[in-house]
């Protein structure tokens, strides 16, 4: 199936009325529609997006925007198109390295482009960044916004391709995030220091938007359960990069010490990537006792509700979501002290920050919550109110959409400056 085709699936084209035709007020309705800024979205997948970016989208469209949304399409097509955007299916992958298909995915986005003249495109994530800019370089589009969300498995991975990719995605990322009308967006100081010292950003080209906020309704808070033993998960893609392995042997530590837990993956392995669990590792810890293996929920609130602590023992992020909706729940957390985590962690009021890659620090944090249930609630407590204080979704929407108009010549958006 075509991609027009596939898009006609979800959304109703109106096509303008003949000029005999048409009433006047049927030519003021075209007229309004042509005078709307085109808004598209370029992200890797429609799971992504509906999990991270969705409200903002929504909010845009509600603005008066016309939006579009690209994305590798799977089951989450009518979901946008009900948000009030047209959804253009693509065949952009995010862990190919062909020459031959990257040279495809580019030349497929400037047609892309070329087909839709946005007035403003949004790119999520690395690869839709570096190529989503070439080609709306190619394509002229006139209005940008690079959202680096982290860093992402070739600058967190050790592994040898990952070390030869590095130098070629920051040669990349250094010529499209300096282009002339675009704007980066940051989720954290650190990943802003980090662009500005390499020279891959200039600061006054960068924007800080913290994340991509929660529902404080959906995730309310809740008392801690009386579930016993308590509950520790660990919510994320089942990636090597999260610290999943450091997590499995924290349990095992625990275990050994007779400390009475169990212990969560919530979330599946990402085939598409290359830093993803591999599925006999996860088999093996949970015949080991170790782990259980919840695979993907799609009802977190419910997942956190039956929490006690929520662990997440990754290498780095942008701004982890998944931290975000357990502060709102009323969840301590122990998490790394790592960019992104730190944003949301504040080391003693509502969680526990430990050193990456150490599964004995991990297992002590853990178990130092597990036997103090008082403070555990207080931490929780905490979290809730930096939540509702920093990072409910409608701030987000508000300062990303600040930012556009900004970007299109409005007024001043309200988002953080670097």
């Amino acid at each position: 199936m075509t991609a027009g085709r596939s898009a006609c699936r979800w959304t109703t084209e109106i096509s303008a009325p003949s000029r005999t035709a048409a009433q006047p007020h049927q030519q003021d309705a075209v007229a309004s529609r042509r005078a709307a800024p085109r808004l598209l979205y370029l992200v890797g997948d429609d799971v992504f997006f509906c999990s991270h970016r969705l409200p903002l989208a929504r909010a845009a469209a509600q603005a008066g925007y016309q939006v579009t949304v690209a994305t590798h399409v799977t089951t989450f097509g009518p979901t946008i198109a009900a948000a009030g955007c047209r959804v253009v299916p693509l065949r952009l992958r995010r862990a190919t390295t062909n020459p031959w298909a990257e040279v495809a995915s580019v030349a497929e986005l400037v047609g892309l482009y070329r087909r839709e003249r946005p007035d403003l495109v949004h790119h999520v994530a690395l690869k839709p960044v570096v190529y989503g800019s070439i080609a709306a370089r190619i394509a002229r589009v006139p209005h940008v916004v690079n959202a680096v969300a982290g860093l992402g498995w070739v600058f967190l991975s050790r592994s040898p391709v990952a070390l030869a990719l590095r130098p070629v995605l920051l040669g990349a990322l250094k010529g499209t995030l300096t282009a002339r009308g675009a704007r980066v967006i940051v989720q954290n100081p650190d990943d802003r220091d980090l662009l500005v010292t390499r020279h891959l950003a200039r600061a006054a080209g960068i924007s800080m938007v913290r994340g991509s906020g929660v529902d404080l309704a959906e995730f309310a808070a809740s008392p801690l359960p009386d579930t016993k033993p308590p509950i520790v998960v660990l919510p994320a893609r089942l990636l090597k990069e999260k610290g999943v392995a450091e997590f499995a042997e924290a349990a095992r530590l625990l275990r050994r010490e007779g400390v009475a837990v169990r212990c969560a993956l919530v979330g599946a392995p990402d085939p598409s990537n290359r830093g993803a669990v591999p599925a006999r590792d996860i088999a093996a810890w949970v015949a080991e006792g170790i782990v259980e293996a919840w695979g993907h929920r799609t009802d977190m609130p419910a997942v956190l509700r039956s929490s006690t602590i929520v662990c997440l023992p990754t290498y780095r992020e942008g701004l982890p979501k998944a931290l975000l909706e357990a502060a709102a729940a009323g969840r301590p957390v122990v998490a790394t002290d790592v960019p992104g985590c730190r944003e949301v962690v504040r080391e003693g009021e509502n969680g526990l920050l430990v050193p990456p890659r150490d599964s004995v620090a991990l297992a002590a944090a853990l178990r130092a919550l597990l036997g103090d249930r008082a403070r555990a609630a207080a931490m929780g407590a905490r979290g809730r109110s930096i939540a509702e204080r920093e990072f409910s979704v409608e701030r987000v929407v508000e300062q990303t959409l600040g930012i556009y108009a900004n970007l299109l010549g409005g007024a001043p958006d309200s988002a953080e400056a670097a």
